[in-house]
């Protein structure tokens, strides 16, 4: 793409960051609109644009329509991460929601690994273009088998009954009859006026009041920590496009989609184990305080869900960083950053899943609301992390990139897991408090 296009690899990156962000941003409007106009219409709607945009990236005759294009496809399909969530939260009780939630988080956790190998196979044999035809293919199939087989699953309140009253004046006859009332011209268009301002507003700048959940500390630690390790992960996809392709490995495109195969595997296997982990802590330590409602069921708490599964995955995800590194760094045997790669894989995974049940639980009535500020934060990561990561990697190599950042994750992570599980209930209370005000 960078050789049809006459432009640097960074420049090509920009295509990858730009369709991260714009998932950052598009959420925020998708989770407000799913509250009000339901979840299968928010899929409807962004699969059907997802499939346009997808066609005219396809057909790009420069890198700045390909740029937009991508930009204008990532914030379509940014939907379904958000609203997705807000599903799984409307369908399942918070004592099976881990395990759901793992296996939800398979999809945007496996794409990005299982992409380069589909990817990388068909630019190889047919050209970059035919990795946009089969997106948008995909997005076909998959728009209509929302068409065909998805339900709406938001509770909508009943409406009430609506009484309408109107002014009635006698008649010579002894009847009754309407009172006709007259509008104005300009009362009219005041009264127009207003609503198509409350329409903007609720359409448009409402939406961004879910950044506001930010201001409670459990929701912004948790966004937080999660947003480093996702940023992490786009930082060593492009490292691994980057590196392996150059000495001493000089693989080709095929093969090199190939080596995002082991942090898939690490993913997947974490997303079955880990989620039905989760449940188990969740419910042993519900035991362990004896919380127990009226009818007898277990009462779980979000902040239950950072235990012994959040200290593994808070260690073993930053050291893996710092060990690929230095093993491609080094020109290693190929297996050997594999090892890296799947741990990991399965230990950012822990995380992900963790924090993004968490979310919906500290805000069981706004969980798509909650999400979407966890994607708008941590896809902004991601795309500090494609734009920065290659010219970081060619000033001072992988091996000092990823001490740096395993240590800064280290840090970080140490202190969010430590500060939650020390403060969560207190600043629990506070928040439910206000958000019921």
């Amino acid at each position: 793409m960078s050789k049809e296009f006459g432009v640097t690899p960074t420049i090509t990156n920009l295509s990858v960051a730009f369709y991260m962000l714009a998932m950052a941003i598009f959420p925020l409007w998708w989770s407000s609109f799913s509250e009000t106009l339901g979840r299968r219409t928010i899929y409807l709607l962004s699969f059907a644009l997802f499939v346009l945009f997808s066609i005219l990236s396809a057909v790009s005759v420069n890198i700045e329509m390909l740029i937009v294009m991508r930009l204008l496809a990532g914030g379509a399909s940014a939907s379904v991460q958000a609203v997705g969530a807000g599903t799984i939260a409307d369908i399942w009780e918070p004592r099976e929601r881990g395990r759901a939630m793992s296996i939800f988080y398979l999809g945007p956790l496996t794409g990005p690994l299982l992409a380069p190998i589909i990817g990388g196979a068909l630019a190889q044999r047919f050209g970059w273009q035919s990795t946009m035809w089969t997106l948008a293919i995909y997005g076909g199939l998959v728009l209509v088998m929302i068409l065909f087989c998805l339900p709406e699953t938001l509770a909508r309140p009943k409406p009430a009954a609506l009484v309408v009253s109107q002014p009635r004046e006698a008649s010579d006859g002894g009847g009754e009859k309407i009172a006709l009332s007259r509008t104005k011209t300009t009362e009219s268009v005041k009264v127009h006026s207003k609503k198509a301002a409350a329409f903007f507003k609720k359409s448009f700048i409402d939406p961004l009041s879910v950044l506001l959940y930010l201001r409670f500390p459990p929701v912004a630690i948790t966004v937080w920590f999660a947003a480093v390790t996702f940023g992490a992960l786009f930082v060593v996809n492009i490292s691994v496009q980057a590196t392996l392709s150059q000495a001493p490995y000089g693989f080709s495109e095929l093969i090199i989609g190939l080596f995002y195969f082991p942090a898939g595997l690490g993913y997947f296997l974490a997303s079955l184990l880990g989620g039905r982990w989760l449940d188990v802590i969740m419910a042993r330590e519900a035991r362990k305080a004896g919380r127990y409602d009226a009818d007898g069921k277990l009462i779980l708490l979000p902040e239950d869900r950072m235990r012994e599964n959040i200290w593994i995955a808070a260690t073993v995800y930053p050291a893996s960083l710092i060990y690929y590194g230095w093993v491609v760094e080094k020109g290693l045997f190929w297996f050997v950053p594999c090892i890296g790669l799947f741990t990991f894989g399965a230990s950012s995974m822990l995380v992900f899943g963790a924090a993004t049940t968490m979310l919906t639980e500290f805000m069981p009535k706004r969980s798509s609301g909650g999400v979407a500020v966890n994607n708008f934060v941590r896809n902004i990561f991601s795309c500090i992390g494609a734009i920065a990561a290659q010219p970081v990697i060619n000033a001072i190599g992988n091996g000092w990139l990823f001490t740096i950042l395993g240590i800064f994750a280290w840090v970080s992570g140490y202190i969010c897991v430590w500060t939650l599980r020390k403060k969560a209930p207190e600043w629990r209370k506070s928040m439910d408090a206000a958000l019921n005000q």
